[in-house]
């Protein structure tokens, strides 16, 4: 039901109202409201006689959203449009009513149609100047992923400044809605003054000076954070006392000297990494033959923590000049892919600064960065931490010391066709018919596999990383985004012209295809044309789906089986660790196992179990490996926590210790990895602007320790369980040996790397 407010309420109060900020104009009032906007509610009241006082001597207005799919407010003219060609930002004086926070919707609409979106997280607690601008604008059209943190204080008043997406025409305003999406229960809010105002000055103000010489975010203080070069030096110090006692306590007789519980039972040891299933549980088994579980972390390097300084340079408090000490960590860089990482995104090319660099320099003097060093104590670090594993994208003379095994990932890159699913946040799909990807690819495993191929401390590679496999929904579009968008192509595409071939082959004739389909093709040259754009899949003509899922296992196993001939022929030793889904089809994922190794996927879920079908994964028979998964928060720096951000910096090692025991539980996982070693940049990494908080270390180099304690204590539990899950194995092979029955290693033929054994043929892939 939509109910219309008398246009005047004769309301006095004794309390006076707030002064508006300057340059603000008032369109209305809500708590003196006047005959010059129409306010309606649907599924929402906003009775006459209910402004109240604030605790802060505010006096504002209620309204409540009602349970429904959409309760809302919407303002608009009594007459014609509004023109707000001269302004910058849309105002609303607002609070919450309730005493929590409250996810609301503001949409402004022109009269040509065109909307201006804004979702607006309101804290609990006094009220603020709501600002929207009026051109689309966000944290990451100021070259970050998330801003600061919200409301902030200008000239004593509270400012939420929010993220707006989309176009309208200024001068042909139409109207403003309001509104929460299915609310639970009934929630208020309150309001007052609703206008429009400069924004320039706010936006300014909101991003102006917000990192301090160290890298370190100026907009909220936390126990690791530093204000001295003598508070750097003394947190090294202390640390090193902590390593050399946490180094000595690990129990190095338990281990072989790659990481492998070697008080358990032996398998075969074949001089590299390898899998074995043994009594319905996968295990990573050591070169010397003992299960191993891969506690990885990601990105281990120490320089890929620039952000980029160029025309944003207000945003920084203390930036070097040239001859000043450590004006050395400046560099440059060109981020502007045209991926759908680069979307959106300012301040991505031009100077850029590390400060990461310049905090190392800080804390251990010398006239710089110094690569032996860092590579010595970063590895006492990741096993005084209980780290088993260097992950993917980390620094290669990590991998060089032969102190922890590790992962490197395959870079194909090339002049290839590729083909978009819609996602292509990296780029658009590889096209594997293309006979320039198969040249790709052997050109990037020959580079990979050059330092590396007989290396017993690799434990593999991996295939690529996140590819567009699917489309960014959940429907039936988006599901074979793949199929739709080589039809969509043109005929010099070699995947167009392998799916076209593959419907004539099933159908003959167009007669035969237009059947199957329920469509009318007057001629197969129709289909060539780009823009083809097929039928939905439906119960009616099942042929469509059928014919879709065919052709993505065909363009999956083309695409994996070139990577695996390849790595065969160049490195027949170490593993192919999978594609590292982070979305995915059940034909790629069955082609990875057919043709790799491992199955691998970055999860950024609370459990292992959220992030895919585990018995789906079970019937493929192949180890899985988490490559990727992380806890965030926002209250150590960095303005981002991540895709699983939580609450506080106290909950992220409750989270790993659960996520970590849910993978044991899982018989199928055989490791997982941590992103990332270090924090992001507070204003955004070069590559896209992800600015989270989600190290184990932080930006001045200081772990955050309640952190890595936790982690430890978590990684050795995983260790320990690891060798007694090894002992039941061999507990329970020996019974059924003295029962006459099997050996007790099951299923070392597939996907297990069988071939590594026994001479080293290969043929574990």
């Amino acid at each position: 039901m939509i109910r219309t407010l008398p246009a005047l309420f004769a309301l006095l109060f004794a309390a006076p109202l707030m002064a508006a900020p300057a340059g603000q104009q008032t369109l209305f009032n809500f708590v003196r409201p006047a005959d010059v906007v129409k306010v309606a509610t649907q599924d929402a009241s906003l009775p006459q006689y209910n402004a109240e006082q604030t605790p802060e001597g505010e006096v504002l207005r209620r309204i409540t959203f009602n349970p429904a799919a959409e309760p809302s407010l919407v303002l608009s003219p009594q007459a014609g449009s509004w023109d707000w060609s001269q302004s910058g930002a849309m105002s609303l004086r607002i609070q919450s009513a309730m005493d929590w926070a409250l996810t609301l919707y503001v949409k402004v609409q022109s009269v040509d149609g065109k909307t201006l979106v804004s979702r607006i997280d309101l804290p609990a607690g006094p009220a603020q100047t709501l600002l929207i601008p009026l051109q689309a604008n966000s944290p990451l059209s100021q070259g970050m992923k998330a801003g600061p943190p919200m409301p902030i204080t200008l000239d004593g008043q509270r400012v939420l400044l929010a993220a707006s997406a989309g176009e309208i025409d200024r001068s042909q305003v139409a109207s403003v809605t309001l509104s929460m999406l299915k609310p639970n229960a009934a929630q208020s809010i309150l309001l007052e003054r609703f206008g429009v105002q400069d924004s320039e000055p706010v936006l300014k103000a909101v991003y102006s000076e917000l990192v301090d010489a160290y890298g370190q975010s100026t907009r909220a203080r936390w126990p690791e954070k530093v204000s001295t070069d003598e508070q750097l030096k003394a947190a090294a110090a202390k640390e090193q006392q902590q390593l050399k006692g946490w180094l000595a306590e690990r129990d190095k007789s338990a281990l072989d000297p790659y990481g492998g519980w070697n008080k358990g039972p032996a398998f075969d040891a074949s001089g590299f990494f390898r899998t074995e299933k043994r009594d319905g549980r996968w295990y990573l088994v050591t070169p010397q033959g003992h299960p191993f579980y891969s506690l990885g972390v990601n990105t281990v390097a120490p320089d890929n923590n620039q952000t980029y300084v160029a025309g944003r340079e207000w945003m920084f408090a203390a930036l070097p000049k040239a001859g000043e000490p450590f004006d050395k960590y400046y560099g440059s860089g060109d981020n502007r892919g045209g991926n759908g990482a680069d979307q959106g995104r300012g301040f991505n090319v031009g100077r850029w600064y590390d400060f990461y660099g310049a905090n190392l320099q800080r804390t251990y003097g010398g006239e710089g960065f110094d690569q032996k060093r860092w590579v010595s104590h970063t590895l006492d670090r990741l096993q005084a931490w209980g780290f088993n594993t260097v992950g993917n994208w980390s620094d290669e003379d990590l991998a060089r010391a032969d102190r922890v095994p590790y992962t490197l990932p395959l870079s194909i890159v090339g002049d290839y066709a590729s083909i978009s699913t819609g996602t292509d946040w990296w780029g658009g799909m590889p096209d594997p018919f293309d006979p320039r990807f198969a040249m790709a690819t052997e050109r990037a495993v020959a580079i990979a596999a050059r330092d590396h191929r007989d290396d017993p401390w690799l434990i593999g590679y991996f295939a690529d990383n996140e590819l567009a496999w699917a489309g960014p929904g959940d429907d039936p579009k988006s599901r074979y985004a793949l199929a739709y968008g080589t039809l969509r192509m043109t005929t010099d595409v070699p995947a167009k012209r392998a799916f076209l071939k593959q419907l004539r082959d099933k159908y003959r004739n167009e007669e035969g295809l237009s059947k199957a389909w329920g469509i009318h093709l007057a001629g197969w040259e129709l289909m060539e044309d780009p823009g083809f754009e097929p039928p939905m899949p439906s119960p009616e003509h099942p042929e469509i789906e059928a014919d879709f899922k065919y052709f993505q296992k065909t363009f999956a196993d083309a695409y994996f089986k070139t990577i695996s001939d390849s790595l065969k022929w160049h490195a027949p030793n170490q593993l192919l660790l999978g594609g590292r889904y982070a979305v995915s089809t059940p034909e790629a994922v069955a082609s990875c196992a057919q043709y790799c190794d491992v199955l691998s996927f970055n999860m950024y879920t609370l459990k292992p179990q959220d992030g895919y079908d585990f018995a789906a994964l079970r019937a493929l028979d192949k180890p899985v490996l988490i490559t990727e998964f992380n806890f965030g928060s926002a209250d150590r720096g960095p303005f981002w926590g991540g895709v699983t951000q939580l609450a506080r910096e106290e909950d992220r090692g409750v989270a790993y210790s659960n996520f970590l025991k849910q993978a044991m539980a899982e018989p199928s996982i055989v490791g997982v990895h941590w992103f990332q070693y270090l924090d992001q940049p507070v204003t955004g990494r070069l590559l896209d602007g992800e600015n989270g908080h989600f190290g184990l270390v932080g930006i001045t180099d200081v772990p955050f320790q309640g952190f890595v304690e936790s982690v430890r204590k978590s990684n050795l539990a995983a260790v320990d369980q690891l060798g007694k899950e090894a002992e039941k194995a061999k507990a329970a092979s020996k019974v059924r040996e003295n029962e006459g029955g099997k050996s007790g290693q099951e299923g070392k033929g597939a996907g297990q790397g069988a071939g590594h054994a026994g001479g080293h043929s290969g043929n574990g892939h």
